[in-house]
């Protein structure tokens, strides 16, 4: 084996061969694939091979399509079949629930370029005729370029491709052990000797959590075991092809929990275990001897789902059953893979944890492979960053979070839910204060937060739904009270980091896009990625020349930490700092908060004193050491209370009884984010995200192209010269039973023109607000649009920025 080469893939799974051939694609024939015993022996070999494509997330539809496309170029390029079939895919709404998800799913799938198409429920029965009619069906939507392939063909297809282009794959040679070198670097000791690579990449499947220790990660993924069986030939079917009609497509539907699909004149029928039937494999270490193996049939787990199968589909139960195929694959607990950057490793990528590594081994072979080589991926990949979960990851949470997910898989998924798993994790002083309030929590980063208020805590039952709700009226009494009172957030667990050192101000200001705010005053600043794309977004408190103070996004924590520390200069003139839990942070926001505030404090709260935008450190009842930071993202006149956390409890307290003979309330998520899309206030990962520029987004004032270099700085420049192709906007829509949410497509007089980023109902105006992409010629205030928003299309109009106090006067005052 060579001794070196650029990059080292361990794992040869359908993932490992994709990154390989990837790679390859991207120029680098100087690449290995390292596999214990051989291709495709792990998870691959006793896959499915299912190709999907339905999920609500616009960037996330484009790399389910993008799989599809790339597996049949390789087909067309090897001039051989690796068992693609595209006969499509249809799922069938027995709920209302489930009608409403496919409802509000449409239009993120035209948006995203995903053909689909909704079916009456005749339509449903014409297309799947072993389906026994019943009144249930609300309706059905179909995927017609869904399908499956053979995973052992496609990957050994991608592995042939990558070699002709020079990348070398040894197999029975298992990685033993890695060491970082201390020039840059990995050396990989394997059964068969050692290699040292620039780049070494993580694919290994079902080892994910046992390999990863090796190098001191924790991996947020677990195997769960997972089966399916195949039956006789089935008469039906077999007359089917003798007459020449086309294949089935595959039939998904929650009456029964499964899929259903042809294999050769057979079925083949893959039940999805409930939570309380989940069985977990490996969760402290593959066995040494478990290979190119199975596990035994286990049909109690399913027979529930079985016995309703044969009821929907008389035709599966008329003949016997072939075979079993039980085996385990990787899970996480939000059903992503794991791909990107490893967190504290220089050199070291991630693609483990992936929920069944045929669908995604196409696309994060490309988007891997680009983000190692060019430095970065081309697409948003923040769902899937390995880093979007924080330092609370532990086995037996992932274990708990695995179950749930998996269980739920075939449920519909409801704007607003909130799952019960692993919870409550982290929570700050104010927790049961705020309970007893009627406080219904959500989770940020692990933490407890609250998302709205019930009347009394016996009141405070979750809801999740595609329509109004009971809770719309209490979210409404808390906006009410912040617009025209006071309203108080819990907000600990924002990401908080203090920099320091002599050469603190230079590097921070080549890393932003906006100019650093002077000594005692903030500025809101976005850090780029090479293509101008929004790769972080702080809130920077200039504390002293060389001290500076971020504020982040809760889930960002990890994920900035860790890109900051990666460009961290080498002399040690820069000091960063992770205070995300050593400090909590409670906001106070409305015309009354000034009033309510200032008889806690020593500080001068007026406008002379205390302007806009500044901060200043004192103390608040009881509390010292208090950073009081004048900026609300309500759009009113407030402050937030940044403190050592060991004080939360105790300023809650305080604020809530000082405010309560002022009208002041405790309002939740849901509150604050009507209150942020009156104000066009823009957000992470929505209007802020890798795959959209400060400009579009329509931050330039945040962008100082002439103050000198910082990242993406080149892109930005000749995006200014040339102009944008696409804006962001403000849509103006009718109130109705069902909001735009996000992602829906934006037409104008038919023709998909862009899509929302983020939308809502508005509990101030009455009506839906929506931001949005379109292209500049339909950017002007008053231009008529339509939004495809759950199966209808509804009219939009442009509006200014900011509906609610456009200049500001309310947060100045």
């Amino acid at each position: 084996m060579q001794s070196h080469a650029r990059v080292v893939v361990v794992g040869g799974g359908c993932v490992g061969a994709s990154i390989l051939f990837g790679l390859t694609e991207q120029g680098c024939s100087d690449a290995v694939l390292l596999e214990r015993s051989q291709l495709t022996a792990g998870s691959t070999w006793h896959a499915a091979g299912l190709l999907v494509t339905f999920v609500r997330s616009h960037v996330i539809s484009q790399m389910t399509m993008e799989t599809i496309r790339i597996y049949g170029d390789v087909e067309r390029r090897l001039g051989t079949s690796c068992g693609l079939r595209q006969v499509g895919q249809l799922r069938v709404a027995n709920t209302q629930d489930r009608w409403d998800e496919f409802q509000s799913y449409i239009a993120i799938a035209e948006a995203a370029g995903v053909p689909a198409q909704l079916l009456t429920p005749e339509e449903v029965q014409d297309r799947h005729p072993f389906l026994s009619p019943s009144s249930s069906i609300r309706g059905g939507i179909l995927h017609p370029e869904d399908g499956y392939i053979n995973p052992a063909d496609i990957t050994q297809g991608l592995a042939r491709l990558a070699r002709d282009q020079g990348a070398k794959i040894h197999q029975n040679t298992e990685a033993l052990s890695y060491e970082k070198l201390s020039g840059g670097g990995w050396k990989v000791v394997t059964s068969q000797g050692a290699i040292t690579c620039e780049y070494l990449v993580f694919a290994t499947g079902n080892y994910a959590r046992e390999n990863a220790k090796r190098v001191g990660l924790d991996l947020p993924c677990i195997p769960i075991v997972h089966q399916y069986w195949t039956t006789e030939v089935v008469p039906a079917l077999k007359d089917r092809k003798a007459r020449g009609l086309p294949e089935l497509p595959i039939l998904r539907d929650e009456d029964y929990g499964a899929y259903l699909r042809e294999d050769v004149g057979a079925f083949q029928f893959g039940p999805y275990e409930f939570e309380k039937d989940l069985k977990l494999f490996a969760v402290d270490g593959v066995p040494r001897d478990f290979g190119a193996d199975l596990l035994p049939e286990d049909f109690d787990a399913v027979e529930t789902q079985w016995e309703r199968a044969i009821e929907r589909v008389p035709a599966l139960g008329e003949v016997g059953i072939k075979a079993n195929t039980r085996g385990p694959f990787q899970m996480t607990p939000d059903e992503m893979p794991l791909c990107g950057p490893a967190p504290g490793h220089d050199g070291l990528w991630l693609a483990e944890g992936v929920p069944g590594g045929i669908l995604w081994g196409g696309t994060m072979g490309a988007r891997l492979s680009r983000w190692i080589l060019n430095g970065d991926p081309g697409i948003d990949m923040s769902a899937l960053d390995p880093r979007r979960f924080g330092d609370y990851v532990t086995k037996r949470w992932t274990a708990d979070k695995v179950r749930e997910t998996w269980g739920r898989h075939m449920l519909p998924h409801i704007p607003g839910e909130d799952t019960p798993a692993g919870r409550p994790l982290k929570t700050v002083g104010s927790y049961d204060l705020l309970t007893a309030k009627g406080a219904v929590w959500t989770v940020l980063d692990g933490y407890e937060v609250p998302n709205w208020y019930a009347p009394s805590p016996e009141l405070a039952v979750p809801e999740a739904s595609f329509r109004r709700t009971r809770s719309m009226e209490h979210v409404a009494a808390e906006v009410r009270a912040t617009r025209s009172a006071a309203g108080l957030i819990e907000m600990s667990p924002m990401t908080k980091f203090r920099l320091r050192g002599p050469g603190a101000a230079a590097w921070l200001d080549g890393l932003l896009a906006n100019a650093l705010p002077k000594v005692g005053r903030l500025s809101l600043s976005v850090m780029c990625n090479a293509r101008g794309g929004i790769d972080a977004e702080y809130t920077v408190v200039r504390l002293g020349e060389d001290e500076f103070y971020l504020v982040s996004t809760p889930n960002g924590e990890v994920r900035n930490l860790d890109q900051l520390s990666r460009l961290l200069p080498g002399d040690g003139s820069v000091i960063l700092d992770n205070l995300s839990e050593q400090l909590g942070v409670i906001a106070i926001a409305g015309p009354k908060s000034r009033e309510i505030l200032q008889p806690l404090t020593d500080n001068d709260l007026s406008n002379e004193a205390f302007p806009w935008l500044t901060a200043q450190l004192g103390e608040v009842g009881y509390a010292r050491d208090v950073r009081l930071i004048r900026v609300s993202y309500t759009g009113e006149l407030g402050w937030e209370l940044h403190h050592p956390v060991a004080y939360n409890r105790h300023l809650v307290d305080l604020l809530l009884s000082a405010g309560a003979p002022h009208g002041l309330v405790p309002f939740g998520l849901r509150a604050l984010e009507s209150m942020r899309l009156e104000k066009s206030y823009r957000a992470i990962n929505r209007e802020l995200s890798q795959d959209i520029s400060p400009l579009e987004a329509g931050l330039g004032r945040f962008v100082k192209l002439n103050k000198g270099a910082f990242l993406g700085r080149d892109a930005l420049s000749a995006e200014a010269a040339a102009g944008s192709t696409r804006g962001l906007v403000t849509l103006k829509l009718p109130s109705c039973d069902t909001s735009v949410l996000a992602d829906e497509g934006v037409y104008k007089d038919g023709a998909l023109v862009g899509r929302v980023t983020s939308g809502g109902y508005s509990y101030h105006f009455g009506h839906d607000i929506a931001m949005a992409l379109v292209p500049p010629g339909l950017s002007g205030e008053g231009t008529t649009l339509q939004v495809s928003v759950h199966g209808e299309v509804r009219d939009a109009v442009v509006t200014h920025d900011s509906m609610y106090d456009p200049t500001s006067a309310r947060a100045r005052m």
